[in-house]
C-alpha cells in the first residue's frame, strides 16, 4: 500500500497510476524547497510571528518573565507550541496535510473521516514527544541541546544535534514523496498491510521528532525548566504539550480543507488521474527538501561551512 493508499484509506484505483513526468515533478519539488530554504527568516518566523504570539496569550513577554511553577509550565508549553507553528523546525508538517484530507457525502462524514487519521496523526506524535520528554528532564544539560557549548566557528552543539535530527526527517520526507510516485521501494508498505493506518502513526512519530532538534528560543526555554523539575512525568506532559500546540493550525486547515465547499478540494484531488500522487508527492519533496537544505546546508554556512544564498530580510 503506498501513501497515496493510506491517505484514502483503502487501495489504489487504477486511475491512482503515477504521473507521466515524475522526473520533472522531483526537480520542480526540489527547486522549490531549496527556493524557499534560501527565503527563510528565521528572525520573522522566530522573532516577529513566534514572539508576539506567545507574548499577546500569554498577556506578558514570553522570553523575559520566568516560568513560575508546574501549571505556568504546562500553560507555556502549550502556547509556544503554538507560536512556533511557522518555525523552521516545524513548517515541514504541513507536508502532511494532503493524505489527511478525505472525501464523504455530509460535512459529518467528512469531519469523521478526517479526525480519525488526524488521532493516528498525534498518537506517533504523542508517543515520541512524550518519552523525549521524560529522557529531556531525567539527562537535562547532559544532552547536546541544551548545552551551551560551541565548536569550529562558533557553531553552537545544540545546532549541531538540530541539523542531524532535521537532516534525517528530512530525507525520510523525500524517501516518502519518491515513494509514492513508485521511483522507490516503499519502506512502509508491509507495515501499513499488516496494521492499517500505521503510515500516519508513523508520520506522527516523525513530527514528534522535531522536538528533538527543535532550536527555537521558546522550546529551549520550556525545555530548560522541564529539566530542573528531574521529574519525568512533568517533562513528558510538557513536551506532549508543545507537540500539540505545533499541530492546532494543522489540524484547522485539514478541517477547512474537507469542509470547505462541501468538500470541494477532496474531489479535486481525486477528479482527475494521478492527482493525489502528484499533489502527495510533491508536498513530501518540498517540505524534504526545505528541511534537509535549510538545517545540513544553509545553517553550517551560516558559521562558515560551505556556502548558500539567503535573502537579505
Amino acid at each position: 500500500m503506498t501513501l497515496a493508499e493510506s491517505a484514502r484509506g483503502g487501495p489504489l484505483a487504477p486511475a491512482d497510476e503515477p504521473p507521466a513526468h515524475r522526473g520533472r515533478l522531483v526537480v520542480l519539488s526540489v527547486l522549490a524547497g531549496a527556493v524557499l530554504a534560501a527565503l527563510w527568516s528565521f528572525h520573522f518566523v522566530d522573532s516577529v510571528i513566534g514572539d508576539n504570539v506567545a507574548n499577546t496569550l500569554l498577556g506578558h513577554d514570553a522570553k523575559g518573565t520566568a516560568i513560575t511553577g508546574v501549571v505556568a509550565g504546562a500553560v507555556f508549553a502549550f502556547v509556544s507550541g503554538l507560536a512556533g507553528t511557522f518555525t523552521a523546525c516545524n513548517v515541514a508538517a504541513f507536508g502532511a496535510v494532503v493524505p489527511l484530507v478525505r472525501e464523504g457525502a455530509s460535512w459529518r462524514d467528512r469531519l469523521g473521516a478526517t479526525l480519525r487519521p488526524l488521532g493516528r496523526l498525534a498518537i506517533g506524535m504523542v508517543v515520541v514527544s512524550g518519552l523525549y520528554g521524560a529522557v529531556g528532564a531525567l539527562l537535562g544539560d547532559r544532552l547536546p541541546q541544551l548545552s551551551t557549548a560551541t565548536v569550529g566557528n562558533g557553531l553552537p552543539v545544540r545546532l549541531i544535534q538540530a541539523s542531524v535530527v532535521f537532516g534525517v526527517i528530512g530525507l525520510v520526507f523525500v524517501w516518502l514523496g519518491l515513494a509514492a510516485l513508485r521511483l522507490v521501494p516503499d519502506p512502509l508498505a508491509g507495515l501499513e498491510r499488516r496494521f492499517p493506518g500505521a503510515r500516519l502513526v508513523v508520520l506522527g512519530a516523525l513530527v514528534g521528532g522535531f522536538l528533538i532538534g527543535r532550536p527555537f528560543p521558546l522550546f529551549h526555554k520550556l525545555f530548560t525548566y522541564a529539566a530542573q523539575t528531574h521529574n519525568p512525568l512533568y517533562g513528558a506532559a510538557v513536551f506532549v504539550l508543545q507537540s500539540l500546540g505545533n499541530i492546532v493550525v494543522m489540524a484547522v486547515l485539514f478541517a477547512l480543507l474537507t469542509l470547505a465547499g462541501r468538500g470541494r478540494f477532496a474531489r479535486w484531488l481525486v477528479a482527475e488521474p494521478g492527482r493525489l500522487l502528484t499533489v502527495t508527492a510533491a508536498a513530501f519533496l518540498v517540505a524534504g527538501a526545505f528541511t534537509v537544505i535549510y538545517w545540513d546546508v544553509r545553517l553550517p554556512a551560516m558559521f562558515g561551512y560551505g556556502w548558500y544564498p539567503t535573502a537579505p530580510w
